[in-house]
């Protein structure tokens, strides 16, 4: 049987791609793993998927976590910290993976490559996460070129927000990629909300 081990990306910073990955790795009993986390005074991304109801021994230690929030190549020289390529390699656990990327797809970790050449070198199936909100399909389509254009495998789009049938369609048709499904905005956000809202939204099979 084939270990399932996914990479989650997004459009932009901020769209929900946390809260997607939490949902993710729970449905499929998965570790979680944060390769660069740049920001920390309002919390750090492995902090929210634990708040979504992650068990803190699922989540594994980021390899840099830096303190500024802002781009990761920004952050790192303003920590003074020089990213290592082989300390982003994905960690050899024998179960499921979800990995989360930062920001959007073109974001760079240094000064020459950004998250999707580092995707690439993974070869990974990477699910692209999409707000549904206007500018999506100009958003979705520039990720999905960029990703496409490196070889990386895209799994699917997963799209965050309100219903909007035409744009999530054509973002699928246009991109010849396969719509995963869509999570609704959740009021309140909770483990429980969120469960059962993913375990809705998408057909594991």
């Amino acid at each position: 049987m084939t270990v399932q081990r996914f990479v989650v990306t997004g459009t932009d910073t901020d769209i929900g791609k946390t809260v997607f990955a939490a949902a993710l790795t729970q449905a499929i009993g998965a570790d979680y793993w944060k390769p660069i986390q740049a920001g920390t005074d309002g919390g750090t991304d492995a902090g929210r998927v634990a708040a979504l109801g992650v068990a803190v021994d699922r989540i594994l230690p980021s390899a840099y976590t830096l303190a500024t929030p802002c781009s990761p190549h920004r952050a790192a020289a303003i920590d003074g910290v020089s990213i290592a390529l082989d300390r982003l390699d994905p960690p050899a656990i024998p179960g499921p993976l979800v990995i989360e990327g930062a920001g959007g797809v073109l974001v760079p970790f240094d000064d020459t490559r950004t998250f999707a050449d580092l995707f690439a070198r993974w070869c990974l199936p990477t699910i692209l996460v999409a707000r549904t909100a206007l500018g999506t399909i100009n958003h979705s389509l520039l990720s999905i070129e960029a990703l496409r254009g490196r070889g990386v495998p895209i799994h699917g789009i997963a799209f965050i927000g309100e219903a909007q049938e035409d744009s999530e369609a054509t973002i699928a048709r246009m991109g010849r990629v396969r719509r995963l499904g869509r999570l609704p905005l959740l009021d309140p956000l909770t483990p429980e909300a969120l469960r059962a809202g993913f375990a809705a939204a998408f057909d594991f099979a």
